[in-house]
């Protein structure tokens, strides 16, 4: 996804460092949504973040493999940019989860949390120009490639 959209690739780094925090939807078995905050991590091109082994988004990940990620905001009307990334979450290598440090995961117990990988099939950069009532969208999936819209608010 970086190198085909690095406008959002960089845009998106950004905004995960600077909030360390986004909210994870995933599915019930019954359909309906879940909403769970997790910690992202960034490592040689992969896009990481841990769950309590015994958690439901941890059982929901393990039995649906789609799902949602949206980073956090800090108000309304506060310009904030928004990362929206949709695919599907895949237990991480052993490689992957070792190497990555700086996870939470790394001072548990192994058997403490899963490790999930997300393979990106959309990503979406929405950027605010609150002066001038203006979004800009910037989306891209491997299907439609990258594309850029703006128009007025609200």
């Amino acid at each position: 996804m970086e190198r085909a959209a690095p406008a959002i690739g960089e845009l998106g780094r950004q905004r995960l460092e600077q909030t360390r925090v986004v909210l994870l939807a995933t599915l019930r078995g019954d359909g309906s949504p879940r909403v769970s905050p997790v910690e992202p991590y960034l490592y040689d091109g992969h896009l990481l973040f841990g769950s309590m082994a015994w958690s439901a988004k941890t059982r929901d990940l393990l039995r649906d493999p789609r799902c949602s990620l949206h980073s956090a905001i800090t108000g309304p009307d506060s310009g904030d940019g928004e990362l929206k990334l949709h695919g599907r979450a895949s237990q991480a290598n052993e490689r992957l989860r070792s190497a990555c440090r700086e996870g939470w995961w790394s001072a548990q117990p192994h058997e403490a949390a899963v490790v999930f990988d997300l393979d990106i099939e959309q990503a979406v950069f929405i950027s605010w120009d609150l002066e001038h009532g203006e979004m800009l969208s910037m989306r891209w999936s491997p299907a439609r490639g990258y594309r850029e819209a703006r128009r007025r608010y609200p």
